[in-house]
């Protein structure tokens, strides 16, 4: 049966692992193919070998699962030095696992993880030298709530040469946590991994937990997920537009946007109980339902709120200010883009065309289909402006979805009491409101969980950000970085 996430689930027997120098030239030749890489990750077994896996996705929107098997002491040739989108993947495969990619141009820690993590302050930073050249470091403890994280700017005069981000501040062990309890008790734990993608996790777990468990949610429980997740996707969007506006003292901007940000987290608390969705949902259904009350509750919600969010965009985008301060900032150039592998919004802002709601559709949007939105100046503007257009076109996709029969088959259902099936692979990929969240099971022989694999779109944006400061003026560091608005808890894991 169609699931209503994308996902693609695989005995693990017909996926048999290769030497690791066989696997990497498969996967080179893929993306020499056009496929894109969605996820690259390893898991240390039996006999201190390492199991490699590979997930890409090719132009039809199939989902492809290479794997490779070698000694922790191994090394493989690096992909990065032709494809830098992998760079991000072989560092944390090198740093989780101990397998080396050699002639990676970069092989520095992702988040200092295990012995490492007492050694961040040796953390091997980029040098640029010249007359005049300066660093300006910044943080890892900032101002306000920001969380944690270190900026090491090199700067000839008030000019970012070069940008290196060090994160790994908020290392929690997650995946090793979620291997600690039942696999059918880990909502609550996986809705805060990151804490405003609540539902974008969620959901791509019970997914993943159904789909190994042979018991697929029904039309009536997809709809209402999906419900959940772009009201998710409304409410953080703005709170990025907030902080944009704030960030340049667009004070309508910033009062109307976090005022109209409310309206939307209110009416998620309205329909489970949490302003972040957390608890909506759980493996074999939803525990909130929407009724016929709260669903014209939120429809006359969303008709107020787009009215007002329609005027007060015409403020920001008509605004001299806001055009002088975010036009031509922080520019990320397609071919850029493309390369480094940038997703969600910030690379649809610079023109990549690539959205799993409509290129790994699953059932619900399927039925429903999202429009796919993309800018091509690839600034701080275009990035401001695709959060604008999708709020937009998430709007338009609740006002259908929240008059159609289909809600009503869904109700509150318990949690799922059977076993995950054994020996098995599952990856699910949700496209949360910065981009694809992927999440990757494996069961052993007796259904229990061996690897539970989490990635989050953060985790190769955040080199987008280092790129869209070169050669910017340092003062416009705080607005690239809110246009990019990426979690650092999302890397660091």
């Amino acid at each position: 049966m169609m699931q209503g996430l994308p996902l693609i689930m695989l005995p693990t027997r017909e996926i048999p692992p290769q030497a690791l120098d066989v696997w990497a030239r498969r996967c080179a030749l893929k993306l020499e193919a056009g496929q894109r890489l969605l996820t690259l990750f390893g898991r240390v077994t039996e006999g201190d070998q390492v199991l490699t896996t590979a997930v890409l996705q090719d132009q039809d929107g199939n989902l492809r699962v290479l794997r490779g098997c070698g000694q922790r002491s191994e090394s493989f040739p690096s992909l990065t030095v032709q494809y830098p989108a992998v760079q991000m993947f072989e560092r944390e495969l090198w740093e989780q696992t101990g397998l080396t990619p050699t002639g990676h141009p970069w092989l520095k820690p992702v988040r200092f993880e295990g012995e490492r993590q007492q050694r961040m302050n040796e953390y091997p930073f980029f040098t640029v030298r010249g007359p005049e050249v300066h660093e300006v470091g910044v943080g890892p403890i900032h101002a306000s709530v920001i969380e944690p994280g270190h900026f090491r700017f090199m700067c000839h005069g008030e000019k970012v040469q070069h940008l290196e981000i060090q994160l790994g501040y908020q290392h929690r062990a997650v995946e090793a946590l979620l291997l600690q309890r039942p696999p059918l008790a880990l909502a609550s734990l996986v809705e805060t991994i990151v804490g405003d993608s609540s539902i974008a996790y969620a959901w791509g777990y019970c997914a993943a937990v159904e789909a190994l468990s042979d018991a697929p949610a029904g039309v009536g429980v997809e709809q209402v997920r999906g419900v959940a997740l772009e009201l998710e996707r409304i409410a953080m969007h703005l709170g990025t537009l907030t902080g944009l506006a704030t960030d340049i003292a667009f004070l309508q901007g910033g009062a109307s946007y976090g005022r109209l940000r409310t309206a939307i987290i209110n009416a998620s608390m309205r329909a489970c109980g949490s302003r972040f969705g957390r608890g909506w949902l759980r493996p074999g259904g939803v525990r909130c339902a929407i009724n016929e009350e709260l669903q014209q509750d939120l429809l006359a919600t969303l008709a107020a709120f787009a009215r007002d969010f329609t005027e007060v965009n015409d403020l920001m985008l008509s605004a001299r200010s806001v055009q002088s301060r975010f036009r031509g900032a922080g520019v990320v150039s397609q071919k850029a883009a493309r390369e480094i592998g940038l997703s969600g919004p910030v690379g649809r802002a610079s023109g990549v065309a690539f959205d799993t709601r409509a290129s790994l559709p699953g059932r619900l949007y399927a039925r429903h289909p999202v429009t796919l939105i993309t800018e091509d100046s690839g600034d701080c503007w275009a990035r401001m402006k695709i959060r604008m257009r999708e709020i937009e076109e998430s709007l338009r996709w609740l006002q259908k979805v929240l008059q159609g029969p289909e809600l009503k088959l869904a109700s509150a259902q318990p949690m799922l009491a059977g076993p995950l099936g054994a020996e098995r692979l599952c990856v699910s990929v949700t496209e949360g409101f910065r981009g694809p969240v992927v999440q990757a099971l494996e069961t052993g022989a007796h259904g229990q969980l061996l690897h539970y694999k989490v990635q989050d779109p953060s985790l190769q944006n955040w080199f987008g950000l280092a790129l869209a400061v070169r050669d910017n003026e340092i003062s416009d560091f705080p607005i690239c970085n809110k246009s990019f608005d990426l979690s650092y808890c999302g890397n660091d894991l």
